[in-house]
């Protein structure tokens, strides 16, 4: 819950304040709350002690930057911090361990011992704010056997650890025995493989780098089991609790993480997070389940840890699934998956007030006379000071790019309506989640999932399509299409074929591609087709949100050419870029703009496609989270996966 605008002098003042960077007294006098900027804002009350809180939402690395201090509240801030969650291994498609997820560091009042840390007063000074990516889930061939998370931080003042990866079969070259094993170790440990007729031991987490005590940020991962029937690999650890051991009939579930209500008003569903056995959801690190051998019933493999830990998997049945981005759950085990990535949240007090807004879910901010929700994950839209006239904004998903030389993923599609009437209810909000890079051939990338509105009249953002691969080579349909890959793939075209009554959708084509990867198209262009031998193409370019949810004091999103130094310019549905380019440039995202190139990028969310060889160290890039960007193309020597594409977003403005 938020505050009502409407005859509200509080409302009035916040929104004076965003919109001029003064207060009424003039403008040298000092705010009577802390002004920042930065992140996906939030303004909401708690109705228990009356307080008014503004949190910043960070889903992908961005600026915390402080402008002023208040004259009347503590310059002390609340944070969540929760770094990437590892990547579940893999052995043959079974026996694998789950991700440990995430490390989390936080002050909230409601953490338990000994993972409280202290606040800290901030000053005028921008924060570097780093989100860690989840890792990759094991393949089982060459490198990449055991992939940690990356770290999360607000500088170098806190700092979550990556969850350690999940363990392998014994006869693999990195079999996942902690401490044979080091990769396995992190934030929350990761869960041990099997295989017989050795039982493997699970890792522990690791104590936090940063000065804060105390410095515990997760739990150990389970052990597997190497007997028959069904060598149960060992749980991912979680923030709450420790993965649980694998058996002989059964994988271990991954530890549940904790639930931090930072984000939103503790009488309605936190706008991150997911849910968890307390109402309000806001959970977060859960450990990824562990794999089975054979199938002991028909979901098999273990459950994920309660905030996002994904499922483990079987031989014979389901795929792990991968831990949810933005909650650092760990990677399922078993045809390893990838791992979530974290987040941070920062909050501190703006006011004392028990208001109550016109409506519920999401981010909630107030900006030129308008208040606005900002979805950046499921949920849903609860107006109940009704009707409203809303104008909104939506991006579905992302496509992945293909494998080896391959296209760009296409952006995800954009639907925008100037206004329409809504009464009083609930609506879900649906997010569509990107679509995963291809990791082998003859796979294309996979195409996002699309971004759903269910008013009344249900309104869809259609999905950005996958890239080729070099065996596969055509780029799939969606809302903008996928590029081609090598040998002279299609691109894919763009369709919207759902019906978005008064809206206007965007979306284009992939290019073609021919001797390396095409771009992704964009909400802005289609993506470059391959132009000449030493380069791939380009991603189309995107969009900018309308101004209508430019809060200066809330950015988001990607950049654009000539941007802001945040980097976050409301920027959205860039295409990735082509891969197996031997341009030292690299080919950006959301870089292409008809017959030239944007240089500088990438923009518009697109990931960047990756450099050949004699340079394979730099390597592509996935979709941003949340700006429905397209993931950047692999490599063509040595051949590499393709990047995943980012998830979408959902914007909701009405009048004070």
């Amino acid at each position: 819950m938020g505050i009502r605008a409407q005859g509200n002098p509080l409302a009035s003042f916040l929104d004076v304040w965003s919109r001029s960077g003064t207060d009424a007294s003039g403008p040298n006098a000092r705010p009577s709350s802390t002004t920042a900027t930065g992140g996906v804002i939030s303004d909401y009350t708690d109705p228990g002690p009356g307080k008014v809180y503004r949190a910043h939402i960070f889903t992908s690395s961005g600026t915390f930057d402080v402008t002023a201090l208040s004259n009347t509240y503590p310059a002390d801030i609340d944070y969540l911090v929760v770094a990437g969650g590892g990547g579940g291994g893999e052995f043959n498609t079974n026996r694998g361990g789950g991700g440990g997820a995430g490390g989390l560091r936080s002050n909230f009042p409601t953490i338990p011992a000994p993972f409280k840390t202290p606040s800290f007063p901030v000053s005028v000074q921008p924060y570097t704010i780093t989100v860690g990516a989840g890792g990759v889930g094991a393949v089982q061939s060459g490198t990449g056997y055991i992939n940690p998370g990356s770290n999360s931080s607000i500088g170098s003042a806190v700092v979550a650890s990556g969850g350690g990866g999940g363990g392998n079969r014994t006869d693999d070259p990195a079999p996942g025995n902690y401490p044979d094993s080091p990769e396995m170790a992190g934030g929350s440990g990761g869960g041990a493989g099997s295989g017989g007729p050795l039982n493997l031991n699970g890792a522990p987490s690791v104590n936090s780098p940063d000065p804060l005590t105390p410095q515990a940020q997760g739990f150990a991962g389970g052990d597997g089991d190497g007997n028959p029937p069904n060598y149960g690999a060992g749980g991912g650890g979680g923030a709450g609790a420790v993965g649980s051991d694998g058996t002989t009939i059964q994988s271990g579930a991954g530890g549940n993480g904790l639930q931090v209500l930072i984000a939103g008003t503790p009488a309605s569903i936190q706008p991150v997070g997911t849910p968890g056995t307390n109402p309000g959801g806001g959970y977060f690190a859960g450990g990824g389940g562990g794999g089975n051998y054979n199938d002991p019933t028909p979901t098999a493999g273990a459950p994920g840890g309660e905030g996002g830990g994904g499922q483990g998997g079987s031989r014979n049945a389901v795929d792990g699934a991968a831990g949810t981005v933005n909650t650092g759950g760990g990677g399922g085990g078993n045809k390893g998956r990838s791992g979530g990535s974290g987040i941070v949240v920062v909050r501190y007090q703006i006011a004392e007030l028990s208001a109550t807004a016109r409506a519920t879910g999401g981010a909630i901010s107030y900006y030129s006379g308008k208040t606005i929700h900002a979805f950046t994950s499921t949920g849903v839209f609860n107006v109940t000071n009704g009707p409203v006239s809303a104008e909104f904004f939506m991006v579905a998903a992302g496509g992945g790019a293909g494998y080896d030389a391959s296209g760009g993923g296409g952006a995800g599609g954009v639907v925008h309506h100037p206004g329409l009437t809504v009464a009083n209810g609930p609506y879900a909000v649906t997010i569509g989640a990107g679509g995963m890079g291809a990791t082998s051939q003859p796979l294309q990338g996979n195409s996002g999932t699309n971004t759903v509105i269910a008013f009344p009249t249900t309104y869809t953002a259609t999905a950005g399509g996958g890239g080729g691969s070099r065996a596969n080579a055509n780029g799939l349909t969606g809302g903008s299409g996928g590029g081609g890959g090598r040998s002279s793939g299609s691109g894919g075209p763009a369709a919207q074929p759902a019906p978005n009554p008064g809206a206007t959708e965007y979306g284009n084509a992939g290019g073609t591609a021919g001797g390396y990867g095409a771009g992704g198209g964009g909400a802005g262009n289609a993506g470059e087709p391959y132009p000449n031998a030493s380069k791939a193409g380009w991603g189309g370019i995107g969009m900018q949100v309308p101004s209508t949810f430019q809060n200066p004091a809330a950015r988001f999103g990607g950049k654009i050419p000539g941007g802001d130094p945040s980097g976050q310019d409301w920027a959205v549905a860039g295409g990735g870029g082509g891969g197996g380019v031997a341009d030292p440039a690299g080919s950006y995202g959301g870089s292409f703009d008809g017959p030239g190139r944007i240089p500088g990028g990438p923009y518009y969310g697109g990931g960047t496609g990756a450099l050949d060889s004699p340079s394979p160290t730099e390597t592509n890039t996935t979709g941003t989270e949340n700006t429905g960007g397209g993931g950047g193309g692999g490599n063509n020597s040595p051949a590499k996966s393709g990047g995943n594409g980012g998830s979408g977003i959902v914007i909701i403005a009405y009048p004070n």
